[in-house]
C-alpha cells in the first residue's frame, strides 16, 4: 500500500517528554548481531567521521501529524548533520542528517511485523522503511537458520527482492561492500552471522580474528626464522665438512708423494 496525496510527511524533533517504548530486544542475539556489523566496518575504516550506526534506536517521522518511531535491530546513516551529542533518544532525518542507508532486522518470535505494510498508525515496518523513509535498502534476516533477504527500492520506489550472486552475497552499493551469511562462532555463540565482503572477495575481520591472524603471522616468521637459521648451521656444518675433507685429501696426497720420493720416484 503506498503512501496517498492525503498523507502528510514531516520530519520534526521528538519532544523531550515523548515516552518511548522501553521494551526489551525481542532476540538475546540481537545485539551481537548488531555489534558485529559495526565492529568490521570500523576495523576497516568504513565508517567516516559523520557516518552514524544505530542498534535498536529510533528512527522518527511525523505521519498525518503523529509521530512514527520504529528501532531497527541495525540501521547504517551515511551522514549526520549534528554533532552526535545531538541525536539524543532518537535519530530523524533530514532534521538531524541523511535518511538511514540501510535498515536491518532480524527475525523474532513476532511473526510477520518486519513484512507489515499496515498504513494505518501505527504503520508497519515495511511500510515504514519504503513509503515514509524510503530506505535504500531492507535487509531481513533469520538468525536460527540464516536466511538472508535483501529488498532494494526500485525506479518505482518500491521494495523488490535482490538475488544473490555466484558467492550468495549481495552487492550493496551505498557503502561499497557484499554482505553474505556466514557461519561459526563469536562470543560464545555458535550459529549464523552477517558478515561483509569487500569487491576483491576478501572478509572483513573482526577484531578478535584480526589478533588471531597477527598471531598466526608471529608464528608463521618465528618458524621461518627458525627454519632458516637451521638452514645456516646445517650449510656452515656441511661447508665444515667439505673443508675438513680437502684438507684432509690434500694430507694423504702430501704424505703419498713424500714416500714416493723417498722410495727414489721423481715426481713429474
Amino acid at each position: 500500500m503506498l503512501v496517498t496525496s492525503s498523507d502528510t510527511i514531516t520530519w520534526e524533533l521528538l519532544p523531550e517528554d515523548f515516552i518511548l517504548d522501553d521494551e526489551p530486544v525481542d532476540n538475546i542475539n540481537q545485539p551481537s548481531l548488531a555489534a558485529a556489523l559495526t565492529e568490521s566496518l570500523e576495523l576497516e575504516q568504513k565508517l567516516p567521521l559523520n557516518c552514524l550506526t544505530t542498534t535498536n534506536y529510533g528512527i522518527c517521522a511525523t505521519l498525518n501529524g503523529k509521530f512514527v518511531i520504529k528501532a531497527p535491530d541495525w540501521a547504517y546513516i551515511g551522514q549526520i548533520s549534528v554533532a552526535r551529542e545531538a541525536v539524543i533518544r532518537s535519530y530523524t532525518p533530514h532534521r538531524q542528517g541523511e535518511i538511514p542507508m540501510i535498515v536491518m532486522e532480524f527475525l523474532s518470535d513476532k511473526e510477520g511485523i518486519e513484512y507489515s505494510s499496515k498504513r494505518t498508525f501505527p504503520p508497519g515496518k515495511w511500510f515504514f522503511y519504503e513509503q515514509i523513509l524510503q530506505v535504500p535498502n531492507y535487509i531481513i534476516f533469520e538468525p536460527d537458520n540464516g536466511t538472508l533477504e535483501v529488498h532494494r527500492l526500485d525506479n518505482s520506489k518500491l521494495y523488490e527482492l535482490q538475488s544473490p550472486n555466484e558467492n550468495n552475497r549481495y552487492w550493496i552499493e551505498e557503502i561499497g561492500l557484499f554482505l553474505g551469511v556466514w557461519s561459526g562462532k563469536r562470543e560464545n555463540r555458535e550459529g549464523y552471522w552477517l558478515r561483509w565482503w569487500n569487491q576483491e572477495g576478501n572478509l572483513l575481520l573482526w577484531g578478535t580474528e584480526r589478533v588471531q591472524q597477527e598471531q598466526e603471522a608471529k608464528e608463521l616468521a618465528q618458524q621461518q626464522a627458525i627454519q632458516a637459521q637451521q638452514q645456516a648451521i646445517q650449510a656452515q656444518q656441511q661447508a665444515i665438512q667439505e673443508r675438513e675433507a680437502k684438507e684432509a685429501a690434500l694430507k694423504r696426497l702430501e704424505e703419498l708423494e713424500n714416500r714416493l720420493r723417498e722410495a727414489g720416484i721423481d715426481l713429474i
